[in-house]
């Protein structure tokens, strides 16, 4: 297992956190009100550089295929980013265990995404204060941007209430996984492929706090 990842304060000023407040289709950045291909053999360095403003990665979109397939329809989104041999839907969601229930637990995603990618890059990230502490904040924007200026997504398990819903959602709690493809650091902003396609919201952008407040009690794979 590779060591904690380390943050500077540098970094942590130049992505902003001191001032928290199938294909995928381009979209105008419309931010939901808060209520390639790499194959690496060994676990890559996780270190900070290549500070970006902003970024978004070049996916492969699906709907998940069954109204419980969102884990691994979003680990299959995730996949995407480093490469273009993809499994099926219905073999990663052997592969992750999921049933009719869904996919138990976020570990199970950065199992397969680590086996699949042949990559020891991804570590599960367990959020389960809500509301999440500043320092899981500040990690989870970390992650986001640090992963994102790698090539990789990041996947994450969410709880979603009647009145802190992503665009589209119907009108109940919604227990889901989708993938956080990209960042905009000017106004923290985060990109989400969302395989429900909730009123046809695929590709959409979200407020990063109210990302922040959809994770916990859940957690995200990175």
């Amino acid at each position: 297992m590779r060591g904690r990842k380390l943050l500077t304060v540098a970094a942590v000023l130049m992505a902003g956190l001191l001032a928290l407040p199938g294909l995928a289709q381009a979209s105008p950045k419309v931010v939901a009100p808060a209520p390639a291909f790499v194959n690496a053999l060994a676990a890559p360095a996780k270190v900070d550089g290549n500070l970006k403003p902003n970024a978004v990665l070049g996916i492969s979109y699906q709907v998940q295929v069954t109204s419980y397939w969102c884990g691994p329809a979003a680990t299959r989104i995730a996949m995407s980013a480093r490469t273009s041999n993809l499994p099926s839907q219905s073999t990663l969601a052997s592969q992750l265990g999921t049933t009719t229930n869904g996919t138990d637990y976020i570990g199970q995603v950065t199992g397969v995404l680590n086996s699949d990618l042949g990559t020891g890059w991804y570590e599960t990230k367990n959020m389960p204060n809500d509301p999440p502490t500043q320092a899981q904040r500040d990690l989870l924007w970390r992650d986001i941007t640090l992963d994102v200026n790698n090539g990789y997504a990041i996947v994450a398990n969410i709880v979603a209430p009647a009145n802190n819903h992503p665009p589209g959602y119907p009108n109940y709690t919604i227990y889901h996984y989708f993938t956080v493809i990209g960042y905009d650091s000017s106004d923290m902003t985060v990109k989400i492929a969302d395989p429900a396609n909730f009123g046809g919201n695929q590709i959409y952008w979200l407020t990063f706090n109210q990302l922040a407040t959809l994770i916990p009690p859940k957690g995200y794979s990175a």
